[in-house]
């Protein structure tokens, strides 16, 4: 498989940026894994939601000039169904099925722009509930270890 996370900003906390390097090295037995980072823009101390939203169209482009033509796009927002783990492990085969590039899009603080939704070939959620940006991507990587142990018959912690 060939999957690039592509999200806003750098991980700060150095057990986030551990249990990234973890999940990727565990991941390498599966296929090409990569996280590629864009520039978060900082929202002033008191942003108004136009200055908000330029924030993330700015981010947005960042995001799509990372994104080639040919790549499915999955975009990680609330506004998404939820599935559970081998749900995840399905959509995963389906979405590789074809042989193109997938990248799994995380946003910045405020979100994804409408510019980067409106490329995306499919939304996933993981809750309801917002993550911080670092932690989410420990959890996606867990998440498309534990789909991969899946489809490869192995046993998984339930």
């Amino acid at each position: 498989m060939n999957v690039t996370i592509l999200c806003v900003g750098k991980l700060k906390e150095p057990w986030q940026r551990q249990g990234c390097e973890e999940y990727l090295k565990r991941l390498s037995r599966y296929g090409k894994y990569e996280i590629v980072q864009v520039e978060d823009v900082r929202d002033p101390e008191r942003p108004s939601d136009a200055l908000i939203r330029q924030g993330m169209e700015k981010e947005g482009e960042a995001l799509l000039r990372q994104i080639r033509p040919t790549d499915r796009v999955v975009a990680l927002c609330v506004q998404a169904a939820a599935p559970d783990s081998p749900g995840l492990a399905r959509k995963l085969s389906d979405w590789m099925a074809d042989g193109r590039r997938l990248v799994l899009v995380i946003g910045g603080s405020n979100g994804l722009s409408d510019a980067v939704l409106a490329r995306a070939d499919a939304r996933l959620s993981f809750s309801n509930l917002t993550f911080p940006h670092g932690l989410m991507r420990v959890v996606l990587l867990e998440q498309l270890y534990r789909a991969e142990r899946i489809l490869a018959g192995e046993r998984y912690h339930k």
